[in-house]
């Protein structure tokens, strides 16, 4: 493998409040929080990042539009595999995610419910089905 380490960040309007949910919905406390950027560790080498979206502006503006301006626009998918995954589903909709898509068996074999979060990141809680 050519990589170490992969990270996915997300971009949000509340660092905080992001932080708090994702930290509910994953079941884990942030391995980094510091003004500008959270990162829960995942895995040894798979982290998920999140960055205000003004922190990001200054970095890629002006080459690049400014993220707020696309804020409640499904930016990303999270697919998260978990056999709670009903109860995670519903937490995520008590914390305030918005409902997208029922949980349902899908064509590719997974049981699947989404969600968006507070910026519009579709985030996916599925279970794997038996393949017999």
């Amino acid at each position: 493998m050519i990589f170490s380490l992969f990270e996915i960040i997300l971009y949000v309007s509340n660092q905080e409040k992001s932080k708090d949910f994702y930290s509910a919905i994953l079941k884990e406390d942030p391995s980094l929080h510091v003004p500008g950027m959270t990162e829960f560790t995942l895995a040894d080498n798979f982290k998920l990042g999140l960055m205000p979206e003004k922190g990001i502006a200054k970095i890629i503006s002006p080459m690049m539009p400014q993220p707020i301006t696309a804020n409640g626009v499904p930016r990303c998918e999270l697919y998260l595999v978990s056999e709670q995954m009903e109860e995670l589903f519903e937490l995520a909709i008590e914390l305030g995610a918005k409902k997208v898509s029922e949980i349902h068996p899908r064509d590719w074999g997974d049981t699947v419910g989404y969600v968006a979060d507070f910026d519009g990141n579709i985030i996916a809680f599925a279970k794997k089905s038996l393949v017999i």
